[in-house]
């Protein structure tokens, strides 16, 4: 009602009817507003942005945002999301790819079928339960994939464009408030092994006196891999020498270390290797030093860090590497992203040629490889174009929200080709993906207001809110329950798969909020993939059928 009130002057109406750019970044404005306002714990977020384009545009028919800064939108939202979930969901797939598949397809199978049902009984038009599909599981790329199909066969036809977005609009909100709803169940009922351990998931820094000798027979690289030691080694003084830890090299008794992890597994390794030490080794810095560099050279991005040879190079080595807001503990197998943030350990007179071989630019890091972005979007585009045949012998396009998705994962999981680095800088993508986001929702919700205005008072109105409804708790509790019955997926892990299954970021950073740790993480990368192209698929099959 507010933003109906901000936009209802009729002097404003004429200004933003001529001025579409006033008109987005208005729509903008309020919706990021709208979306901070939090009820019961809860806000829209960025979805508050088509909730206010749907106002605007219902008071004006030409009140629209042009059409090219609605795609323009979506193919930065889906290309960036595509770059950042490749590496992860390619591990994921190579682990229990055939499992997290099934999974997925079961349950959005069982969602489309509610959904043809609520066609069959309540007579919804194909459009509308397409859009009740991508709306329940809230996927706006299975929506905008809808929304080109329709124009596709019907150009021209603005009406039945807009109808999709009805039905998304009216089941949008119940599909991000019954998952949370879901989850916030799970977590009651599974709190005891959600509490967060004593010991914490910080990574913390100990020195270990060794006095064991059997842990001394054998290369430290070799000690670590057998003993399942999730943690660095970093120093040693060995008498009066203190040096990098070289993996191929033993213990011997007598050596004082220092090791990085978790604080549980510090005690593991402490138990095994000897005793705590009372010198805090970590603290002299008077031969190595330690310092945090910036990782902006593209011809380090992309390389996993055995690869780069740094103990042979500076006789340094790299102890922790932080990406977004997360420490890693890195191994010879971590690959580095432009963006990260690498904690190196090294001699003191060499950290500046260490800094120089990293990059060490914060300015470089907001700056975009425009070839190889546009190389990639371009792929994506194409492939978007490619017909996929169908059993009833028509076709289809996995169009601007399909294809450049699946190039952005395939693109984000090589990392590089030769001297191409695909991945954006962590910051960067963040920044491209939101923007995306919303120039799509403000154009999808200022086209379609004026239809949605005239539909949220039909008939049909409440019944599609109630089926939008039942499909988004029916399928999270469904995916619950297999996931901890059947698959015995850890909570916090099956947390974060079913705000994945659900592509709801919202729902994503409740579960992580529920187990302070990243487990839920870890659950959404293996299926928000996946989801997000058969939700695409499906929505698009779903009126492919149902319209004949």
């Amino acid at each position: 009602m507010l933003t109906a009130m901000l936009f209802a002057d009729p002097a404003l109406i004429a200004l933003l009817r001529d001025q579409p750019l006033v008109l987005l970044f208005a729509v903008l404005a309020l919706g990021f507003a709208l979306g901070r306002v939090r009820v019961a714990g809860v806000s829209l977020g960025v979805a508050a942005v088509l909730f206010v384009g749907l106002a605007a545009g219902a008071l004006d028919p030409a009140l629209q945002v042009p059409e090219v800064v609605q795609r323009f939108g979506l193919v930065l939202f889906v290309y960036t999301v595509g770059l950042a979930s490749g590496p992860g969901f390619v591990a994921s797939f190579r682990r229990r790819g055939l499992r997290d598949a099934l999974f997925t397809a079961v349950l959005l199978a069982l969602a489309a079928a509610a959904a043809w049902l609520t066609h069959v009984i309540a007579g919804v038009p194909a459009a509308r339960t397409a859009g009740l599909f991508a709306g329940s599981l809230t996927n706006t790329p299975a929506l905008a994939a809808v929304i080109e199909r329709i124009r596709a066969l019907h150009p021209g036809d603005a009406a039945l464009a807009a109808e999709p977005v009805v039905a998304y609009s009216l089941t949008y909100p119940m599909g991000v408030l019954g998952v949370i709803v879901a989850l916030a169940v799970a977590r009651r009922v599974w709190r005891k092994e959600l509490a967060p351990a004593a010991g914490g998931r910080d990574l913390e820094v100990a020195s270990l006196r060794v006095t064991v000798a059997a842990m001394c027979a054998q290369p430290l690289e070799t000690l670590v891999s057998e003993q399942r030691w999730r943690v660095r080694f970093a120093r040693r003084r060995r008498g009066d020498v203190v040096s990098i830890l070289d993996g191929r090299e033993p213990l011997a008794v007598g050596d004082l270390v220092t090791v990085v992890g978790v604080r549980d597994e510090l005690e593991r390794v402490r138990v095994a290797i000897g005793e705590a030490a009372d010198e805090q080794l970590e603290l002299d810095r008077t031969d190595l030093d330690f310092r945090r560099i910036f990782v902006s050279d593209p011809a380090v991005a992309g390389q996993p860090l055995s690869r780069l040879r740094l103990l042979e190079r500076f006789g340094a080595l790299v102890t922790r590497v932080r990406r977004g807001d997360v420490d890693l503990l890195p191994d010879g197998r971590t690959v580095l992203e432009l963006g990260d943030r690498v904690r190196v350990l090294g001699p003191r007179s060499r950290m500046g040629e260490v800094a120089r071989f990293f990059g060490d630019s914060y300015r470089a890091l907001a700056e975009v490889d425009v070839l190889s972005f546009a190389l990639g979007i371009a792929a994506g585009l194409l492939l978007g174009l490619v017909p996929i045949p169908l059993p009833s012998g028509d076709s289809f396009q996995i169009g601007v929200a399909g294809g450049p998705l699946l190039v952005g994962l395939w693109l984000g999981a090589v990392g590089r080709s030769g001297p191409v680095v695909w991945q954006l800088p962590f910051s960067a993508n963040l920044t491209l993906r939101q923007i995306g986001l919303v120039l799509f929702l403000a154009g999808v919700g200022t086209r379609s207001g004026w239809v949605f205005a005239h539909a949220r008072g039909e008939p049909g109105a409440l019944p599609l809110f109630v089926a939008g409804a039942l499909v988004t708790c029916a399928s999270a509790a469904l995916a619950l329950w297999l996931g901890r019955r059947v698959l015995r997926v850890p909570a916090g892990v099956l947390l974060g798969m079913v705000a994945g299954l659900h592509t709801q970021p919202a729902a994503l950073a409740f579960a992580a909020e529920s187990t302070g740790d990243d487990a839920p993480n870890t659950g959404y990368a293996a299926l928000f993939p996946f989801a997000t192209i058969l939700k695409i698929l499906i929505a698009q099959l779903l009126f492919e059928l149902l319209r004949r």
